[in-house]
């Protein structure tokens, strides 16, 4: 048939002349917890994979969901109980072997938020979620391609903690430097040079003293606050990692 105008053709289209894949949204939400880097993680309830440790996600609803978005806070709230202020996708992923249900699209998304402000709240509609260190949820058998999913999901906040200020967003009003730095370096999993640190917090306009200390150990320590409006902020230049310290000692 030929149509004469956009209206016409829109008028005779039929979606369910082509193929739909499965879409869904996947989250890896990461804390601070006990020293350690935790994922929150959920035991699926529902074949297929039931029983087995997945990242909470679910499926677009085509009829509620105004983007996907949406979606990613939608289902966070149904699997865990857990409202994040803050989500970011990390990447699309799409191919016939990821589900057995079929050919499937995930979005991924990912966030940082504070432990003790985002408690998961259990209720009827909620599967049971747990937070876990991420190097052993890493070692699970996870359910679909979700091992692939956390691993990019934990790039990227890597990739993000060594040129933004969003480890910040973990800290209380008033912190320390070393406190700051602490947080830096259990998300990245290796140790920064305390001065390199200092000056790159400071010289950026990050944080700011406050006037007030506390006492750690024996020894006054000089209490800062974030200073920006948001955690977006960008550094100049990267983290360096330890190999690199070892080289620029070596220049």
């Amino acid at each position: 048939m030929t149509y004469t105008s956009e209206q016409e053709y829109l008028a005779h289209y039929q979606k369910t002349d082509y193929d739909t894949p499965l879409f869904t949204v996947d989250m890896a939400i990461f804390s601070v917890a006990k020293g350690q880097l935790q994922v929150l993680m959920i035991q699926r309830s529902n074949f297929p994979e039931k029983g087995k440790w997945a990242l909470p996600g679910g499926f677009v609803n085509l009829k509620t969901d105004p983007d996907l978005m949406a979606t990613a806070h939608r289902k966070l709230l149904e699997k865990t109980g857990i409202h994040s202020p803050y989500l970011e996708q990390v990447e699309t992923i799409g191919n016939q072997h990821r589900d057995p249900r079929g050919w499937s699209i995930t979005a991924l998304y990912f966030a940082l938020i504070d432990f003790d402000k985002f408690e998961i709240q259990a209720s009827h509609t909620t599967e049971h979620s747990q937070w876990l260190p991420i190097d052993q949820a890493l070692q699970l058998d996870l359910a679909f391609d979700h091992q692939q999913l956390l691993q990019l999901a934990y790039d990227r906040l890597g990739n993000k903690t060594r040129y933004t200020a969003l480890p910040a967003s973990l800290m209380p009003e008033f912190f320390t430097l070393t406190e700051l730095q602490t947080i830096y370096e259990i998300i990245l999993g290796h140790t920064l040079e305390k001065k390199s640190f200092r000056r790159r917090m400071q010289e950026a306009g990050a944080v700011e003293e406050t006037g007030q200390q506390k006492i750690v150990g024996k020894r006054p320590a000089q209490l800062f606050r974030y200073a920006l409006e948001n955690y977006n902020f960008t550094f100049p230049r990267m983290l360096e990692t330890p190999r690199n310290n070892a080289e620029n000692e070596k220049s």
